[in-house]
């Protein structure tokens, strides 16, 4: 093939393949509720020893639906022996279209341990689009820094 055809083509899949990224997000899905968990470090470990690295953590409940409010009925923290820790929000929560709530873990509460998690139970009158829900860890040590993102899994469909 001479290289006046094979370029264009060339062209358009690396056109094609850099593009696939910017496409990329998150699949828009309707529910009327969900039982959600979510992973949190309160701890992980670093260096030869395996010394742990406490972090603090953020839970984040975000109502992305434009027009309706998410009730959040049920926030709880359990270690990583699956024993429950704390419940949070000890009514129901009413989160407004576009709102956020969130539930903040000190860095020097370890109780959770490095498999901690959350479970987030939350419902609408009507399907919304389901709730970005994430914890964010961070913690710092000296001029040492680390911060990541553990994005919620829906485990359980309203009934």
């Amino acid at each position: 093939m001479s290289t006046r055809i094979l370029r264009p083509i060339l062209t358009a899949l690396l056109i094609v393949m850099l593009s696939v990224p910017a496409l990329a997000g998150r699949e828009i899905f309707l529910s009327s509720g969900q039982t959600v968990y979510v992973p949190v470090y309160s701890h992980i470990y670093q260096g030869i020893k395996g010394k742990p690295y406490n972090l603090s953590a953020l839970l984040s409940i975000r109502n992305v639906d434009y027009n309706e409010p998410i009730t959040i009925t049920s926030v709880k923290y359990y270690d990583d022996n699956g024993t429950m820790q704390k419940a949070y929000f000890t009514s129901p929560v009413t989160i407004p279209p576009m709102g956020t709530k969130e539930v903040y873990i000190p860095e020097r509460d370890t109780s959770g341990g490095s498999g901690a998690n959350f479970t987030v139970m939350w419902e609408s009158t009507t399907k919304v689009s389901t709730p970005i829900i994430q914890a964010v860890m961070i913690g710092t040590a000296s001029s040492q820094g680390i911060s990541f993102v553990c994005d919620g899994v829906a485990i359980k469909e309203k009934e």
